[in-house]
């Protein structure tokens, strides 16, 4: 095979590998409360540049190694569900023992990194890895639905792990943005449970749908979307009311969406387009919040 078809071969697998779009919305998240520590407590940007690439590269390589990790425990699973049977772990590109100690080296080697930035985000960068490797994925992912919540824990440190690197976490806009994490993920992941029930039950995979039904799931989703509802009038204050009015508008769409649910005819178009809408409702809080404060800064 040509090189250039290897490379291309070896790059689609990698991004296989580290679920490409899910790493980007773990590091996203990071990127957005660093940029928003540096506005809070008046510090600049150039400033700090090193400081910023050490944090994304350590915060990189820890989502990473927590991802090569799940792959290489779930390869069971994932030959027996579509959407993840060509995964590298599933069809052989990459040995699993490999994935295994890439996984714990990319792992070490990030944290070290963060170790150069501070304590705090350090902490924050292994207890995400932490929920997510051990007590989602080799815990709670074979038994109980609860696995959402602990995946969603997981997710919900990577804002705090940005924050953290400039300034202490003793803030109202970390600590509500791990709020928005934290609950944003719950209806993502219901939604894509629904979109991918048939995957998940040949799985054996208890998803709340799996185990309760696709109705109580939807009435799951309809609870945490308006659990978001606190998140925009949190940051009413230090975020301006711009902004507030902006996520409140998004917030109140996506109940409206998800009302839908239990009328809907297709339950599993209505599933699709939640989980759109979730991605692009992430997508423009984080991005407005960056955009609002480089204008003001």
């Amino acid at each position: 095979m040509p090189l250039h078809l290897k490379m291309g071969s070896f790059l689609a697998n990698m991004k296989n590998l580290l679920k490409g779009k899910v790493l980007l919305a773990n590091v996203l998240p990071v990127f957005t409360a660093y940029w928003l520590a540096l506005y809070f407590s008046g510090a600049r940007f150039m400033d700090h540049l090193g400081l910023f690439l050490l944090t994304m590269a350590g915060s990189t390589l820890v989502i990473s190694g927590a991802l090569m990790m799940n792959n290489w425990y779930e390869s069971d699973l994932d030959m027996k569900m579509d959407r993840t049977r060509n995964r590298p772990t599933v069809t052989g590109a990459f040995p699993l023992r490999a994935v295994l100690w890439g996984g714990i080296a990319t792992t070490i080697i990030g944290l070290s990194i963060m170790m150069f930035t501070t304590f705090e985000a350090a902490i924050y960068s292994f207890l995400g890895w932490f929920f997510y490797v051990v007590l989602y994925t080799f815990w709670t992912k074979r038994r109980y639905t609860l696995n959402t919540i602990i995946g969603s824990i997981s997710g919900a440190f990577t804002p705090l792990i940005g924050w953290a690197v400039i300034i202490p976490v003793d803030h109202i806009v970390p600590i509500a943005l791990f709020y928005l994490l934290l609950i944003w993920q719950v209806p993502h992941t219901f939604a894509i449970a629904i979109k991918r029930l048939e995957d998940y039950t040949r799985a054996g995979v208890p998803m709340l749908p799996v185990v309760s039904g696709v109705d109580l799931t939807i009435r799951q989703i309809i609870v945490y979307v308006i659990a978001l509802l606190p998140f925009p009038f949190i940051l009413a204050d230090p975020m301006g009311w711009g902004f507030s009015t902006f996520a409140l508008a998004l917030t109140i769409l996506w109940i409206i969406l998800a009302a839908m649910g239990p009328k809907a005819g297709n339950k599993k178009v209505w599933a699709q387009m939640n989980l759109r809408y979730s991605i692009i409702y992430l997508f423009l809080i984080l991005f407005s919040m960056v955009l609002i404060t480089f204008f003001t800064g």
